[in-house]
């Protein structure tokens, strides 16, 4: 039976996997004279750099085991995991709570603070990256309807050709979302909404999801093209709570918040 649990230890067991094979062997001192059939490090030098028994952790990449925080820790620093593919690895052997809030409450509690933010556009998503609401800063630059219907983000990016064109380069802009989309997406495999929103993604993006790349903090920039001017953001997500994300474009120059805040205010 495919359980929650048994698709989050699968995907933890991948995870490991992907990270692995990208690890360079030189490194850690290992000489790569020759040919390794293995890419990256193979689990032997893993489980031994990490206190582990080598069959054990071939179970794990396996999503055979569960594991406890301290080796998951081990793995991470042996790996030299980032903070984002830490925390991420974490959340996957269920080490950071999924604290669940509905959609209505979310924005309801978000409200107020998007509404604060006059010039600054921004977007409240639940974790399938549907678009719950947006403040009048985000309707002054982006069309109407990436606001209206709850559509999802990802998708509108994706198919959108009048949203690529406004987004300079369009792939960043869409990659970094989908690199936070992903961090996300793997602590709920049991979510058939989020499963949904994948199969509808453009095909040619699907390498995207196969690397198994994942960013949770940390901000991009974004240029925007709309009425006839160069407008530039600086993009961040924030994460209230493990369902809700908030997506924010503070201006980044003088020009573009004065152009934000003569078009909210018209």
């Amino acid at each position: 039976m495919k359980t929650a649990a048994n698709l989050r230890r699968r995907e933890l067991g991948a995870f490991l996997r992907a990270v692995r094979e990208h690890v360079d062997p030189a490194d850690f001192g290992i000489a790569t004279t020759g040919r390794r059939r293995t890419p990256g490090l193979r689990r032997e030098e893993v489980a031994a750099a990490s206190g582990v028994g080598v069959a054990w952790y071939t179970w794990l990449e396996q999503g055979r085991v569960q594991t406890s925080r301290e080796v998951l820790e081990a793995l991470a620093r042996t790996l030299r995991m980032g903070r984002d593919e830490r925390r991420h690895l974490l959340a996957l052997g269920g080490y950071l709570g999924d604290d669940v809030v509905d959609d209505d409450a979310a924005v309801e509690l978000l409200r107020p603070m998007l509404d604060s933010w006059p010039l600054t556009p921004a977007l409240v998503l639940n974790r399938r990256f549907d678009v719950l609401a947006g403040n009048a800063a985000y309707a002054a630059v982006w069309p109407e309807p990436v606001l209206s219907g709850r559509p999802n983000l990802l998708l509108a990016l994706a198919s959108s050709q009048r949203l690529q064109e406004m987004l300079v380069p369009e792939e960043r802009f869409l990659y970094e979302l989908f690199l936070r989309f992903r961090a996300r997406a793997d602590r709920f495999p049991d979510d058939p909404g989020v499963l949904e929103r994948l199969r509808e993604l453009r095909p040619d993006l699907g390498h995207w999801w196969n690397c198994r790349a994942v960013r949770e903090f940390g901000g991009w920039p974004v240029t925007v093209l709309t009425g006839g001017r160069r407008l530039r953001f600086a993009c961040s997500l924030l994460q209230p709570d493990d369902s809700t994300t908030v997506l924010v474009q503070a201006p980044a120059d003088p020009e573009t918040r004065r152009w934000v805040g003569l078009r909210n205010s018209a």
